[in-house]
């Protein structure tokens, strides 16, 4: 081997590390971004609904994980619409959570054909 060869595998070498660690970085980033989120999703459902609301979306969660989810993000675009009255409580949590489900269920079934 000669010396141009060997610095050639050790530059290669060098990049290759330099890429594993940046993405390495890059996950680490991408990971306290979602762990960000999801603190600020929580103190803003914290002052949205009540405490027995709260322990009715945690039992949700546990039940049916995306539906919670989306029922989540629909109570914060809700709030910050102004179109509920904060803090929600458990019966008035309960009443909007069968809307929601009643909504999702005639949305999976239905298919539209338009002819011309």
């Amino acid at each position: 081997m000669d010396i141009d060869e060997i610095k050639r595998k050790k530059l290669m070498e060098l990049q290759k590390r330099m890429a594993a660690s940046t993405m390495a970085t890059e996950e680490q980033q991408a990971l306290q971004l979602q762990q960000e989120f999801e603190l600020q999703k929580r103190r803003i459902l914290r002052q949205i609904l009540t405490e027995p609301a709260r322990a009715r979306l945690a039992r949700l969660r546990l039940a049916k994980p995306e539906f919670a989810a989306q029922v989540e993000l629909q109570l914060i675009q809700l709030a910050q619409m102004g179109r509920i009255k904060v803090p929600l409580s458990d019966e008035e949590f309960k009443s909007l959570l069968e809307k929601l489900h009643e909504m999702s269920k005639s949305r999976k079934g239905e298919i539209k054909f338009i002819r011309k």
